[in-house]
This record gives C-alpha cells, structure tokens and sequence, in this order.
C-alpha cells in the first residue's frame, strides 16, 4: 500500500514533509527499484529545513491533496535534504544546470526509472505566475511525454548524464604568481567599491571570491583589493544581515545594500565569516570586525550547539509562516520596551522609524554609522539591545535544524580554534574540541566518517568534503593545541580519501566515495559553492601535511591535484577562487614557529604575530621545546638560550631564527608577499 513513509526519517526538513498528502519516499535503492517496478518516472524534490520557497511550494502544492492525487498517480516521489544528501543535490543541480537553468530550491527535477534526470526547474506555483506554468500541468505535460515519447525522454537523459559524467581531459597552464596577481587585480572591478559584496543584488558573503581577493591583497600589496574585502566586511558587520541582538548573520541580502536579509542562518557561512573576519582583524585590528567575531561565536555557542556537543545546521528564515517576523520590529514595540527617551536614542543608530524600512517593519541596522562609537555609546547601546533581546525571546522561535554534518561542523571548528588563538578566548577552543570529539565518536562507524547524525543516528555516506573539511579542523586544532592525536586523525582521514575518493585515472577527488551504491555519477569538480570545495580544501591541506610531517608524497598528491584541475580552473578562474587561493598555498606555503624554553616568561612574539595577516600560513607556538612527540616540521626549531625565537620559513627555507620583534614583523611580511 502506498503511503508517505518519512515519519522514520531523522531528517528535520524530510520530517516536515511527513503528513503531506503525497506518497513521498526518502531517496534510496528501495526507492529506485520501487520505480522500476512501476514503470512510472520519479518526481525529486530537494530542498532543505531554512529554505523559505521550499515552504512556500510545500504549503501551495504538497500539502493540497488535488495535487498531491496528481503526484501519486503519476510519479514515483522522492523527497531530499540538500543537506542530508548534497552528493544527490550537486547531481541534479548540475543536471538542471545543463539545461540551462540558473538552479535554486526548491529544486524540482524529473527522472527515468534509472534515476537518470531528463526535464526539471525550481519552484513551480500551484497556478500560473511569475512565468511559470502551473504546477499540476507541469505534472500531467511531464508524465504524457515520459509515456508517449521515450525515445525523446532517454536520449535527454542520456545526454545529461553524460555530460555530469564528462571532465576535461586536456591539460592546463600551471598557477603562478603572475596568473593570480593579475587575477585578483581584475576581481577588484567586480566589487561594489562603496557597498562591497559583488556589484547588484542579491548580494552573498561570497568567501571564497573574498578570501582570495584578501590574500591577493597581501600577497601582491593590492591596496585596492584589500579595500574591497574591508569594505565589503563592514557592510556586512553593520547591515541588516547580521543579527544586531543575538549576533549571527543571515544566508544573503536580497538588495544591494545589505539591509534586507534571507533571513535563515546556516552554520557554514557564519564559521567562514568568522575565520575570514579574524584574519582582517589582525592586519587592520579593526574594532567592529573584533566586535563581530565575538559576538557571532557567542551566538554560535548559546544557540548552535546540538545534544552531545556538536554543531546543529541552521535556523530557519519563517516563523508563524513568514519570513523573518522573529527579528523585525516596530517602532512602537521599540518604544514600549525601552521607553521615549532610550527609544529616540536607539531608533537614531538602528534606523528604526514610524515607516519603517521592510514592508512596514524595521530591520535594525548600522548601515548609516559604518563606524563602531566610542566605548560610552556602545556600552549604551547594548544594554539596549539587551532588553529588546530578552523581549524578543518571547516571540515564537524560527526552526532549529539539529542535525550535525560533518562538513559545516569542520568549518566551525577549524574557525574557533584559529579565532580562539588569535583572540586568547580558550572557551572557544574547548567548543571546538568538543565539536571534533562528537564527530569522531558519534559520527564514524566501521571505520568511515559520516556525513550526518541526528536524533542518535548517523545518515548519509561522507561526502569528500566532510573528510576535507575534518581534515582541516584537525590541523587547526593540532596547530593550536600541539596534540598528536589531531595530527594522527589528520593523516588517517587523508588516506581514507587517498584510498576511496582519488580518482585514479585523472586525479583529483571526486565528491562521492568508490563504493557509494546510489548515484548514477561519481562527480568530479573543483568550482566553488556556498562552502568550499573539497579539492580546494585538500589542496590546502595536503600543504601543510607536508609541511608538519616532512613526509613529500603530501607535497606530491597536491601536485597531482593541482594538475588534475588545471584545465578547468584555466576555463573559469573567478569561478574556482577558492581552488586558486589554495594553489598559493602550493606556490609558496608558508609557516610560522615561535618556540619557547621553559624559563620563558612573555608573550611578545606571539602578540606581534597578531598584528599582521597571514594568509594560508600554518602558525605554531611550541612552549616546551622538551615535548618529544613533536613533528618533523617542529622538531629542529629550537629556542635560543632563555629567549623566545621564532622561525618564518617558505616550503623548507627558513629565515634565519630571530628573537627581536622588529626583526620577526619585518621577516612576517617579507615572507608573505612576493
């Protein structure tokens, strides 16, 4: 008998799903064969938890019982999390892609018995608008075709899944200074130079675009680039996207001027937000970019943490059924929470008016006072933003979307524990720690990560990009800690990728493992996403593997990758910043030991090391040279007599080890630029 069979799910957005009229099934070989049985084509939907027009579709259509009469009888349907699955996600948005569409989710995508896609689009309204068809006729025109045409319908899907399948065989220019440089000196032109953020709207945070804008600027002494990415922060840091109460910033801004938000927040754009705004700080020790990395990893900590310590996935953008009724305000309940006179006062730095400035409501921003105020002002006002906060918790809450993936959650983690550093704030590292222990012991089974948990249960294989990322938050915490156990986990979950993700005939990682038994394709890509992409990730990493460990088949297998992607990197260069960033890493990686006897008292060394951007730099402070489970890469930097010293070495060359501050700056940034 036929019947929606999420309610065994633990997924919270295929949980919201479970009482739908329609007959969904979660996607799995169960559902695949079920279509083979049947002879009728699939209709996939993939969205996620936070998605608002995932709700607008689900409410329009799949909770309608006409329309869901018509899905039952037509099709065999199958409901994804984007984030629960993103390997079946990237397939079919790569699909709807080489159709020509702009892609997004809701995404609606048509698929034979084999599960090969042949037609799809994004949201389809219940009745004709926004120049799209309506959804019930979109259903009926698909499922006659799939009928009366299958010779058209096998030739689409044969020439989708062909075209997911390709990869460029030929080989690309190697990466140089000269190619980056000129690189980031083009992206400057893409830049808003007074909103920031990519020029129109929607705007998005965009890091990896920023991130190698930032390292072009330091790398290449770009004052313009580097102007791009501060002012592009700014707006950020003052605009209706950031959360001005609890902190934490939204998916995107739907203007160009970062006022009005998407209003979900998503673990990974706040932990890239974080590790690219800690890195700003400490060249231009900007006192609204440490003002906002505080105040987000509080809200990370109070709000994002997940039963056993790991991190949950986002906060939704509806609440009561509208998008971002939970954080807007009136200017009367402004007045009646704080009073004629704090209210006046608030309203002239919040922008906060009778008209308001989103339908009628006001989102609370600083875009008009881009500046942080004086310490009697700001003390001032957040007392007040702590009173419309505790007011604000009797609202009724957007969802919380507990799962933990490893992906985001390696994102996170490797933020705080480079912020936790940097800022001197251990609670910081201790979340971090506990985030990784929850990975490891919840989240591996039989020996393989993977990719989420909830509700006492891990789903979904790991993805490369869970490893990559993991990869990265155990490196970080190794740098941070000295532990060798992060190093250990570092190398083993390298080799799981090396074992079960290379791809062996033309290298690079692919997105799924070798035994991933429901996928039609093993993608192979190195362009960016919301996050970064896995390939770029390892690039980075397998970088300073080699660094840490002396051990040159690290150094080898980046080699690989790096030529592996060269074509397709060369094809589109903005497109694949995040990988173009890594290869800087290969071109010249860079490290900073500061090593200290047990007799030494001071911390001056360390604090300067503060004081300047290191981009992609691996940084170490090792206080006790007599540790002997040092690495190779740490072991023969000894400290001079009673004195700190510190080492600053590009690849094996190090510059002479030096105890003197000025020294260490000047040495800092002859290393770090060309």
């Amino acid at each position: 008998m036929s019947e929606n069979r999420l309610h065994h799910e633990t997924s919270p957005y295929l949980l919201q799903h479970k009482d739908n009229p329609v007959h969904w099934r979660a996607w799995s070989k169960a559902a695949l064969d079920e279509a083979k049985a049947s002879g009728k084509p699939i209709l996939l939907s993939v969205g996620y938890a936070a998605c608002h027009w995932c709700h607008v579709m689900a409410h329009e259509s799949f909770e309608d019982q006409e329309t869901a009469d018509v899905m039952n009888e037509l099709f065999v349907n199958i409901k994804v999390d984007r984030e629960e699955r993103p390997d079946i996600d990237a397939i079919y948005m790569g699909a709807l892609h080489q159709l020509g569409q702009r892609g997004g989710w809701p995404l609606t995508m048509f698929l034979d018995a084999e599960g090969r896609p042949f037609w799809g689009g994004t949201y389809f309204p219940k009745t004709p608008k926004y120049g799209q068809p309506a959804f019930q006729d979109v259903l009926r025109q698909v499922a006659d075709i799939y009928t009366k045409q299958p010779d058209k319908v096998a030739h689409n899907a044969k020439a989708l899944t062909d075209a997911l399948a390709a990869s460029r065989s030929e080989s690309g220019p190697e990466f140089n200074d000269t190619m980056i440089e000129d690189l980031t000196g083009r992206m400057v032109r893409a830049v808003d130079p007074d909103l920031g953020g990519i020029n129109g709207a929607p705007k998005f945070p965009q890091w990896n675009f920023f991130w190698l804008l930032w390292r072009g600027a330091i790398r290449y002494r770009q004052p313009d680039a580097r102007k791009a990415v501060e002012t592009t922060l700014h707006m950020i840091c003052q605009g209706g996207i950031y959360d001005h109460l609890a902190g934490g910033f939204s998916r995107y801004a739907v203007d160009e001027y970062w006022l009005v938000p998407h209003f979900e927040k998503m673990l990974y754009d706040n932990a890239l937000l974080i590790d690219l705004m800690t890195e700003v700080w400490r060249e231009t020790q900007s006192p609204l970019l440490k003002q906002r990395v505080h105040e987000t990893i509080v809200w990370v900590l109070s709000e994002m943490v997940a039963e056993g310590g790991g991190f949950a996935a986002s906060l939704d953008a509806d609440s009561e059924g509208e998008e971002g009724k939970f954080y807007v305000w009136s200017s009367d309940e402004i007045r009646a929470c704080l009073g004629d006179d704090d209210a006046q006062y608030f309203s002239s730095w919040y922008d906060v008016t009778d008209t308001g400035n989103w339908e009628g409501k006001t989102i609370l921003n600083r875009l008009r006072r881009l500046s942080v105020a004086s310490d009697e002002n700001e003390a001032r006002l957040k007392e007040l933003r702590d009173k419309l906060l505790a007011h604000r918790t009797s609202r009724i809450r957007p969802g919380w979307d507990d799962k933990v993936l490893a992906d985001w959650n390696g994102l996170m983690i490797a933020a705080l524990a480079r912020s936790a550093r940097v800022f001197n704030q251990p609670t910081w590292l201790a979340a971090a720690e506990a985030a990784f222990a929850f990975v490891c012991n919840r989240m591996v089974c039989d020996g393989r990560l993977h990719h989420a948990f909830r509700d006492g249960k891990t789903s979904a294989p790991a993805t490369a990009s869970d490893y990559a990322n993991m990869i990265w938050a155990a490196l970080r915490l190794h740098e941070a800690t000295l532990q060798s156990d992060y190093l250990d986990q570092a190398e083993a979950w390298t080799q799981r990728l090396n074992r079960n993700y290379w791809l062996g005939d033309s290298g690079g990682y692919a997105m799924t493992a070798d035994d991933t038994d429901d996928v039609i394709v093993r993608l192979k890509m190195a362009a960016d996403d919301a996050t970064p992409n896995a390939n770029a990730v390892m690039l980075s990493n397998l970088m300073r593997l080699f660094l840490i460990t002396g051990d040159a088949a690290y150094e080898a297998r980046a080699t690989d990758l790096c030529a592996a992607f060269a074509a397709d990197v060369a094809a589109n260069l903005v497109a694949h910043s995040g990988f173009v960033a890594a290869c800087l890493d290969q071109i010249a990686p860079q490290q900073s030991v500061i090593t200290s006897p047990a007799t030494a008292s001071n911390d001056v060394l360390p604090d300067l090391l503060n004081t300047v951007s290191l981009p992609g730099a691996f940084e170490y402070r090792v206080d006790n040279h007599a540790n002997s489970d040092l690495p190779v890469g740490l072991s023969d930097k000894s400290p001079r007599t009673d004195q700190e010293t510190a080492y600053c070495c590009v690849g094996p060359q190090c510059a002479p080890p030096t105890t003197e501050g000025d020294e260490f700056l000047r040495l800092l940034k002859q290393t770090r630029s060309v």
